[in-house]
């Protein structure tokens, strides 16, 4: 009967969303490189894929509660899962992935040098030979609140906070940082670690005593389906966590 089939369709449940697309990660900028290639490995071996979207912590997590549809969320500062599960919109309390660090990276022809105790930076703001230095916005990038904080502490905050140049995230800070229009910036080693970044200037670690911890934390959001599910406990699995340690993460304790 010609009518059948439709009126069978239409009584089937609708498939939850999960079933339809691949599902959307939002991963911290400092990911862009590390996860990408996670996912990669990922599907090859288990067929899935995932969505990657790349930003800010606080601008993901602000979309979060405008209800962005997201299942997965990987953040850079632990803290933003932390009140996002208070306020009822993960799974749980959600699990630690890595610990970021920071890097102070110059271009080549830079009239800075990249060395991790800024000596070079407060010689050049001294002389008022720094014209832009990048770091990501710490009003919602946590990579940019301890650039911020690296900086407080070797006392250079307020000499070169007329200087800044913000990124919108830290991978938007890194191309500031080495695009030749500023003399340097302060972005994550992960990024600095990729062939991409790392061709265009030289870094090195600022001291990890200079600032809080970047204790970065993944959680599953409640719309989180299967796919989700298997891709957030890969990340913590021997074959990602070998990418991972490759572009600079660590576990505390590792």
């Amino acid at each position: 009967m010609a009518v059948a089939a439709p009126l069978l369709a239409l009584a089937l449940p609708a498939m939850p969303a999960w079933a339809e697309d691949p599902p959307v990660v939002a991963a911290a900028a400092d990911l862009k490189f590390a996860v990408t290639e996670v996912a990669k490995a990922f599907t090859a071996e288990t067929g899935q894929t995932v969505e990657l979207a790349f930003g800010s912590t606080g601008n993901f997590a602000t979309q979060i509660r405008e209800g962005a549809p997201f299942q997965m969320f990987m953040a850079a500062d632990e803290s933003y899962v932390a009140e996002l599960a208070a306020e009822g919109l993960t799974r749980d309390a959600g699990t630690l992935y890595a610990q970021g660090r920071i890097v102070v990276i110059v271009p080549h022809g830079s009239t800075l040098t990249a060395d991790g105790t800024l000596d070079s930076l407060k010689a050049a703001l001294q002389a008022g030979a720094i014209r832009h230095f990048a770091i990501a916005n710490p009003d919602h990038a946590p990579y940019g609140v301890r650039a911020m904080e690296a900086l407080q502490h070797k006392g250079l905050w307020d000499a070169v906070k007329p200087k800044l140049v913000l990124g919108e995230n830290v991978s938007q800070a890194a191309q500031f940082a080495t695009s030749g229009d500023a003399q340097g910036g302060i972005v994550a080693y992960s990024l600095a670690l990729s062939p991409e970044v790392s061709a265009l200037g030289d870094y090195a670690l600022i001291p990890a005593d200079w600032h809080e911890p970047l204790n970065q934390r993944m959680v599953l959001l409640d719309s989180a389906g299967p796919v989700a599910e298997a891709f957030y406990a890969y990340i913590n699995a021997p074959a990602a966590r070998a990418i991972m340690t490759r572009y600079g993460f660590v576990l505390p304790g590792e």
